[in-house]
């Protein structure tokens, strides 16, 4: 029987239920996948806390990336076969044990790349490659700042820097994560211990660092734009700052918030600075999509690029899965696993 997770409502862990559902049956145009792993991401505790936008209506299934194989063909599909593993990003509903999806958003695995691995990198590498790459055109000599080094989305971004040659890489997180960015040839910042605004200005004298990635937002939001140099881009892209439990907190949302930055356009001009905001789920060119996950294959298949694997959780112990990522436990990608 086919299943899937619910969100019910706004509020903890608990309010995430196992549900059957009715098979999928693929429109013309697109596939259904049975799905073997699915991505979780922080964006979905935040969207369960109610803190995060763009979200369906309650009850809704969240995720949006998925692996597995196919299970049945809609109308004019001849590029896919049944029973051929594919990798998916999705604008939602990805854990799902089956999902439909437009053969736009799917990708041959190769023979080489378990399931495990290929759920682990459409959102974090996507997100890491989009902002670099994409919209940041990063290039040798240049220096990067990664808050969140050893999370999905941190991990991703040290290999992709150190695929591009970047010999200057800072990552901030938990003291006891430095080794995993070391690995990847990244300079540990420990958040707790450490003033990362201090530590930059002092090892670039005071110039700052070309491109900054910030999933944390609030105040320290402000603090990486102190240390964006002049041409540099800052990137945003979550706000794990309203969120610092897996309760949820109007009081503590709000003062994130309120810490937020207000982005003044004529400091940024001044400065000749820029600020992007990152959301993958809503991103609607399906091609440069494309374009970007085969070019992260490509990476990963000359062994540039290494998909880190922090846990893996069966459907059913979803709401561990929350407060896996709530309590900042995970080193790289946690995967809900929904074929054994």
């Amino acid at each position: 029987m086919a299943r899937r997770v619910l969100i019910t409502k706004a509020g903890s862990p608990s309010v995430l239920k196992i549900e059957q559902m009715d098979m999928p049956s693929p429109a013309a145009g697109e596939v259904c996948i049975e799905v073997h792993y699915a991505g979780i991401n922080f964006a979905d505790t935040l969207m369960r806390l109610g803190l995060y936008q763009p979200r369906p209506v309650y009850p809704f299934t969240p995720g949006y990336e998925l692996s597995g194989i196919i299970h049945s063909l809609g109308d004019g599909v001849t590029e896919y076969a049944i029973g051929q593993r594919v990798v998916a990003a999705v604008p939602t509903g990805a854990q799902s044990s089956h999902i439909s999806v437009k053969v736009s958003r799917v990708i041959p695995i190769p023979d080489e790349m378990g399931l495990d691995a290929a759920a682990a990198m459409p959102v974090t590498y996507l997100t890491a490659h989009h902002m670099l790459h994409y919209l940041g055109h990063l290039k040798q000599g240049e220096t990067v700042l990664i808050h969140g080094g050893a999370g999905g989305v941190g991990t991703a971004a040290l290999q992709i820097c150190q695929w591009a040659g970047i010999d200057k890489v800072w990552a901030t997180a938990s003291g006891s994560k430095s080794e995993i960015i070391k690995s990847f040839g990244g300079i540990p910042i420990d958040r707790h211990n450490q003033d990362f605004t201090e530590i930059i200005k002092q090892a670039t004298d005071g110039r700052g660092v070309d491109h900054i990635l910030d999933p944390i937002g609030g105040d320290n939001l402000s603090r990486s734009l102190s240390v964006l140099a002049e041409g540099g881009r800052l990137y945003t892209y979550g706000m794990s700052a309203a969120a610092p439990s897996s309760k949820r907190s109007l009081i503590r949302a709000f003062l994130a918030w309120r810490k937020t930055p207000k982005f003044d356009p004529l400091k940024l001009m001044t400065r000749n600075r820029g600020v992007f905001g990152v959301h993958m789920g809503t991103w609607k060119d399906e091609d440069a999509m494309s374009e970007q996950l085969y070019r992260i294959l490509e990476g990963i298949k000359l062994g540039k690029l290494v998909p880190v694997i922090d846990s893996i959780f069966d459907a059913e112990q979803v709401a561990d899965a929350h407060q896996h990522l709530h309590d900042a436990k995970n080193i790289g990608k946690v995967l809900l696993r929904f074929k054994k």
